[in-house]
């Protein structure tokens, strides 16, 4: 069966020429005109991958990307022509997977959402990571603290279960953004990992000043109590 795409984007022409290059390579597409529209698809239907424009009318495309993050881990490639750092580290931190500027190539947007699909299929190892209270399950994608469920973004996950799979190494920040963004094509900043790590202590209820889990080494980087 083909997999499916939502566009969604309130540029008719880039939504043509995004149809035009993804039904090519075989994938089923649909499209929104607004953040609104967009949520309210992914409501109605299943999709193996989102486009997301940042500059939407109404909803802008990180809020969306936050309420989609909220219920679910589909994919997101995020278009955007504001390359301010800022900007990008918030839309990672909230979970999209790549990014890519315009003015772009419909050909590496294709070939974007094809290297992402294709990473995650393959992130299917069947196996639970404990340290203490902190339980993953990789195969269901699902983290506990001491019972309590803690909903994660799939670069939050990404991060915890390089950390859970080796206790105690240190990491450096190079080094977890190689395992967190594998055959990543865009090149993202060191202190994304800042970010991510600051979400995921959140999340587990961590205080960086009296750590449970996440250790902050000075001038390194990051390893697991």
């Amino acid at each position: 069966m083909p997999q499916s795409v939502l566009v969604i984007e309130d540029d008719a022409k880039i939504v043509n020429l995004l149809r035009l290059y993804l039904e090519r390579d075989g994938y089923q597409v649909q499209s929104a005109g607004d953040g609104v529209s967009g949520l309210e698809a992914l409501g109605r239907g299943r999709f193996d991958f989102v486009i997301l424009d940042l500059m939407l009318p109404g909803l802008d495309g990180i809020e969306v990307c936050r309420r989609i993050r909220a219920t679910s881990e589909v994919p997101i490639l995020m278009l955007t022509a504001r390359v301010d750092e800022v900007d990008k580290l918030l839309g990672l931190s909230l979970g999209a997977d790549d990014y890519v500027t315009k003015p772009f190539s419909p050909r590496e947007v294709v070939a974007r959402v094809r290297t992402i699909l294709r990473r995650t299929e393959r992130e299917t190892p069947a196996r639970v990571l404990r340290r203490g209270p902190l339980e993953m399950d990789v195969d269901r994608h699902h983290v506990t603290v001491g019972g309590r469920e803690v909903r994660l973004t799939r670069v939050e996950f990404r991060l915890l279960q390089a950390l859970l799979e080796s206790p105690e190494r240190v990491y450096s920040r190079d080094a977890l953004l190689n395992r967190i963004y594998a055959q990543h094509e865009v090149a993202v900043v060191d202190r994304a990992i800042d970010v991510h790590v600051g979400k995921l202590r959140e999340k587990l209820g961590d205080d960086p000043a009296q750590p449970r889990f996440i250790m902050t080494v000075r001038g390194v980087g990051y390893k697991l109590l």
